[in-house]
Parts: structure tokens; sequence; C-alpha cells
């Protein structure tokens, strides 16, 4: 849900692979191409619109080439939180950093990684396997707004959003957390 930008039909073209080009979106959400970090917001949201995960690689894709991107971690970062209450009960919206906004719901689902310094990492489906990085700052308003459910008879402490739950961890593992 949400507003969305009208996309190109990345998931219709097919060209010729033309080989890496030395672009690189680095996990803070930054983009660089030859080293020199893009400068302008524009250009990173139109690349962002044209950019596809395969299942070797990311690729930025027009109707007549595929060229490969490294990709740090995410390739969107998630840098503002909405939470709001419908007949779903808690519905919350994620604002990229390339302005797209999502709904957290069944479509663009929430989940949680262990990160290998930073403890839990959260993601959101934006679109098309392509995920947001959810900023650490906003990682706290997720605590703040989480809740334990029972998940196949196990207590998990998780994120309730348009219905849908996303647990996070079980409920033994964050005692303590909301009082750190």
């Amino acid at each position: 849900g949400g507003e969305r930008k009208k996309l190109p039909p990345v998931h219709l073209w097919n060209p010729e692979f033309c080989g890496d080009i030395d672009m690189r979106i680095a996990a803070d959400g930054t983009w660089f191409y030859m080293g020199t970090p893009i400068g302008r917001p524009a250009l990173v949201q139109l690349f962002s619109t044209i950019l596809r995960k395969d299942p070797e690689r990311f690729v930025l894709v027009t109707p007549v080439e595929r060229v490969g991107v490294k990709v740090d971690d995410a390739p969107f970062l998630g840098v503002e939180l909405q939470r709001a209450q419908d007949q779903r009960g808690q519905v919350l919206r994620l604002r990229t950093n390339v302005e797209d906004w999502v709904e957290i719901d069944a479509d663009h689902p929430l989940r949680f990684a262990e990160g290998a310094s930073e403890g839990l990492k959260p993601y959101v489906l934006v679109r098309d396997k392509l995920e947001a990085l959810v900023k650490r700052a906003l990682f706290y308003d997720l605590v703040d707004w989480g809740e334990v459910r029972n998940v196949d008879g196990e207590d998990m402490f998780g994120v309730a959003s348009a219905g849908e739950f996303f647990p996070m961890a079980r409920a033994a593992e964050v005692e303590g957390w909301a009082a750190a």
C-alpha cells in the first residue's frame, strides 16, 4: 500500500548482460559511481527505479542492457517510520532513502536478521526482492511498538502491522530490552 511511483516494468525486460559497472550501494544507502558518491538525489532515485535483483547479482536494467552493481547490504535504507491505527490494528509505513513509501504488510514483510556486530537488523521488502535495511534509530521504535504473541506454541516478541505479526526474537531473549 501507499503512494507508489510509476515504475518501469523491469521484471519484463531481459536484455543481454553487459558486465559489471563500477557502481556500489553502501550499507548507509549512499550510491557510488567510480568511487565517488552520486550527489544528485534525483539521479539516485532514477537509478533505483531500474534496479533489479537477479538470482546471481543486483543489476540496473533497461530494455537494451543489463549491468551488475555491487550492493553492500540492502539496496535501500528505511529512513522514516509512521505509525497509525485502523481496523487492522497498528499499521506501520516506511519511507526509504529513495522516497518510496511502503506499508509493512503481507506483501511488504518485515524480517529480522542477526548482524555481525550490531545485533538484530530489520529489513522490509520494498518490491520484487529488493529490501530496505531499517536505520538503527528506527529499530528502537520497532522495539517500543513491539509486543509478545504466541507463535506455534512459543512466546515471541515482534511487531504487528496491517493485521500481520512479524516475530523479532523469542520473548525470553528480549526481557530487559525495554529497560536498557
